[in-house]
């Protein structure tokens, strides 16, 4: 009986801030479905109606993430104020994106449009919520027009694959992924790279994969449960942005990045997403000790001289 209580006891420890947060989330529908009744609103989800509902949300996470995670955002100054494609690193749980999405709203009042995937919009009792908070599909045209109505579009090109099957090593996932940088190059709008220390430390998936992983290349479905939740540090950092630029060259692309490339027949959009890779990795190498350290995030916490 002790061992048994031991082993759910363990159990719960890993696993209830994870569900805790996604109850957290069901719970904001909700909230949102009572506010949408009582007020008879029939507006559009991103009509500024919708402001007042967005501030309670946002200001729920933001107090959230002072609290568990002492959470910081730097480098918002770096955001054009007009549209912009913001590419960030996908951990376990994109919680800390979630924190980024709610201080920007309070600081700036500002709504950054989010690209998910296909099986967000299958999970039952989130499409207010969705609407509301501008989750979209990652279709060209859908972020063509976010775009041209002068948003910020955020899209992880790593995505499910890379919360999944990414580690502490914290390797980006994006594969042959380039449609975000022709969007970039169609919309004629900058590229900024952003990432949260310690993500992984926060929330992590567990080591065997193959059969996860195969069970994902044939599904496309997130079978691997996440686990975690420990109060680690999380810091995000918003880089410098990659300016739109049609006429890049192999020369400016290497003056531009860290690593080496050489390659003098490739298409625009090819350097587009390799600069914005480079980019994130940039970001990675500059803030995240690697491999990622548990107890060391969470000793960061209260380390006040690091900014």
């Amino acid at each position: 009986v002790i061992i048994a209580s031991l082993t759910i006891s363990a159990i719960l420890v890993f696993f209830i801030v994870p569900f805790t947060i996604i109850f957290f989330i069901y719970l904001n529908n909700i909230l949102l479905l009572i506010y949408q009744r009582n007020s008879e609103l029939k507006a559009e989800p991103l009509s500024d109606v919708w402001d007042s509902a967005r501030k309670t949300i946002a200001s729920f996470w933001d107090t959230y993430a002072r609290i568990w995670h002492g959470y910081e955002l730097h480098g918002v100054e770096n955001l054009p104020e007009g549209p912009g494609i913001l590419v960030y690193y996908h951990g376990a749980i994109p919680v800390d994106y979630l924190y980024f999405l709610s201080r920007l709203f309070l600081w700036k009042k500002r709504l950054c449009l989010s690209v998910a995937d296909h099986f967000v919009f299958r999970l039952p009792g989130l499409k207010l919520l969705l609407a509301v908070t501008g989750v979209i599909p990652g279709t060209r045209e859908e972020c063509l027009i976010a775009l041209k109505n002068g948003y910020l579009v955020s899209i992880s090109p790593g995505g499910v694959r890379e919360a999944l099957f990414s580690d502490e090593s914290y390797q980006l996932m994006w594969g042959n992924r380039k449609g975000f940088a022709q969007v970039a190059l169609d919309a004629r709008v900058p590229i900024i790279p952003m990432y949260t220390q310690n993500v992984r430390e926060g929330y992590r998936m567990f080591k065997e994969r193959r059969f996860f992983r195969r069970l994902y290349e044939s599904t496309r479905l997130p079978f691997t449960p996440p686990y975690g939740g420990l109060p680690v540090k999380f810091r995000t950092y918003i880089g410098k942005p990659i300016p739109y630029d049609p006429n890049i060259t192999t020369e400016e692309l290497v003056e531009k990045v860290i690593l080496l490339f050489i390659c003098t027949s490739v298409k625009a959009k090819f350097l587009f997403s390799f600069q914005t890779k480079t980019a994130v990795q940039a970001l990675i190498r500059k803030h995240q000790t690697i491999p990622g350290n548990i107890w060391k995030a969470l000793l960061e916490r209260f380390d006040k001289r690091r900014k």
